[in-house]
Parts: structure tokens; sequence; C-alpha cells
């Protein structure tokens, strides 16, 4: 039996204990984990359907035409699948991708839930907004991806002298795909954590900024190395998206840090450094009396004889 961390007493902070912080993962990763799974079930039994969807744009632009004779005006391509087994891991591939890519809002708020116990409470209302934009934004990557296949396609078969024939191995075909498509619907998620680091009090929206140069360098050899072809306008249309991001990203993030400035002088401050403290002096109010008592037993007794002769209203003379 499963027993989950959130039963037990809440601590204000959300501080847990380490066995605690274990139980509430592998929860978390379990019910991501069946997600995924019941949805990849789903796609076996439409799996004729899902292959027909990833392979039909390719196909549109660098099949050969069954039955055509002559020569070509330009290289074409067939998809085929080799050996006994390939069909049955092709269609374990294609359905796991697409138990990935639908589940993306349950594995997405799982990942937030898991973490939203070590931010404050204001901090937690932006749940379903980090759901809500991440959700899109790594759809929104794995479909770039997806639409940017045939022109790969056309590119690299481009290449094959005129009286070569093209055979794409499904296999090898589909790994691609799944590559393309999680790697970049993944990759769109990175402006999403920068602020996510940000609103957490991680970074500030200046450090990010001082990146730029490095991120628009990393983005661009990650597009290089992620995309089958190594040509420009591959590259460019992979990458220029991530960079747009990326800016609206630091946009948002200098938003928040004057909005919270705005609120709090101090909290650009680190952990380390003083915050800068009214020396000024004010005015003192008029004075009241205050009226004092005998309250020791001598006292109230009249035993202090001599000792209190000095003694004005109950305070010493140089008092």
């Amino acid at each position: 039996m499963l027993k989950s961390a959130r039963k037990q007493e809440k601590d204000p902070e959300g501080r847990m204990p380490l066995a605690a912080h274990l139980r509430e993962l592998r929860n978390r990763l379990l019910k991501s984990v069946l997600a995924i799974m019941v949805i990849t079930v789903i796609a076996m039994w439409q799996y004729d359907a899902i292959a027909h969807f990833v392979t039909g744009p390719v196909i549109e632009s660098v099949g050969c035409t069954k039955g055509a004779t002559g020569p070509r005006d330009h290289p074409c391509a067939q998809v085929v699948a080799n050996g006994l087994l390939a069909p049955f891991t092709i269609m374990l591939k294609l359905s796991l991708t697409t138990g990935v890519v639908a589940a993306s809002p349950v594995w997405l708020y799982q990942l937030w839930a898991f973490l939203a116990p070590g931010l404050h409470r204001h901090e937690k209302k932006y749940a379903l907004s980090f759901v809500g934009a991440g959700v899109p934004l790594f759809l929104g990557g794995a479909y770039l991806a997806y639409a940017v296949l045939p022109t790969t396609a056309a590119a690299l078969v481009g290449l094959t002298p005129s009286d070569w024939s093209n055979l794409f191995p499904a296999d090898e075909f589909f790994d691609i795909v799944t590559r393309m498509v999680l790697v970049f619907g993944v990759a769109f998620e990175l402006p999403l954590l920068l602020v996510l680091l940000n609103f957490g009090g991680v970074l500030t929206g200046r450090r990010i900024m001082s990146w730029w140069r490095f991120m628009v360098l990393g983005i661009t050899v990650f597009a290089a190395l992620a995309t089958p072809t190594g040509d420009p306008l591959t590259m460019g249309l992979l990458a220029a998206p991530i960079v747009v991001l990326y800016f609206g990203a630091v946009g948002i993030c200098l938003f928040n840090d004057r909005r919270r400035k705005i609120g709090n002088p101090d909290a650009g401050l680190s952990d380390d450094e003083a915050s800068e403290l009214d020396l000024t002096p004010g005015e003192v109010g008029e004075i009241e009396p205050v009226a004092s008592g005998r309250m020791l037993p001598e006292q109230a007794s009249g035993e202090a004889g001599e000792r209190d002769a000095g003694r004005r209203d109950g305070y010493d003379d140089f008092t």
C-alpha cells in the first residue's frame, strides 16, 4: 500500500522529513507513469492511424509514386520495416511516444505538485499557470519538430544521386521522430523553468539576462545536434522560437523583479547583505511622569531607616 506524505500533518513552511520526500516522489512518479501507460495502451489500438499520421507528411514530401515508370524528376524514398520483430518494436516505440506527449498535462502537474510544498503560500497560486503554460509549450515544441520533418527529409533525400534508390528503415525513421519530438518539446520548457526559478527567488532577471550570449550560442548548438540535417534553414526554424521564448522569459523575470522590489525594497539583497537603515533622529514626545511605589517589605513597613534617607521618590539622588 502506498502511504501518501500529504496525509500526514502538514508543516506550515512546507518542511518534511527525508522519508516523506521520498514517498512523495514515489507517488508522483507512479501517477505519471500510470497516466503514460494508460495512453500508451490506447495508442496501441490506434497504432495504424497514428503511424499514418506520423509518416504521412514525409511520404507526401519524398515518397515514391506507386506504379510510376521512367526517370524521376527528384529523388524519392520508401518506408520499409526490416526484420520480423520490426513492426512490433516500432509499435511499442510509437505508442510510448504518443503516451508521453499526450500525458504531458499529468506529469507536468505532478512535477509542480512535488515542488510546490517548498514554496511559500503566495507562490503556490502559480500552479495552474505553470501547467497551463507548460502543456502548450511542450506540445508546441513537439509539433514544430513534427512540422519540419518533411523539410528535413527532402533535404536529406535530395543528396541522393539520380541513379540510386532510397529506403527508409521504419525503426530508424521513428527513432528520429521520437528524438526530435521529445527533445524539442522539453527544450520549449526552458523559458518556463527560468521563470519558475525567478518566481521562487533563485535567479534574478538581470542574472538571466547576463547569460544571453551563452544561451543563444547554446540553443544554436543544441538545434544543430538535435536535427538530423545540418542545413541552416532547419536549424533556424528550430532555434529561432526557443531564442524568442528565452527573451520573453527574461522580460517576465525583469517585470517580476520590479514588482517584487516595489512591494519589498530589500527583495534584491543577498542573504549576507545588510539592508539600509534610517538612522535619522526623530522627535521625542512629551515626557509623562511615572509614579513609583515602595515594593520591598522593609520599605512598606517603614523599616528602611537611614538607608532610605538618600532616596527621593524611590530613586537615588544622582539619578
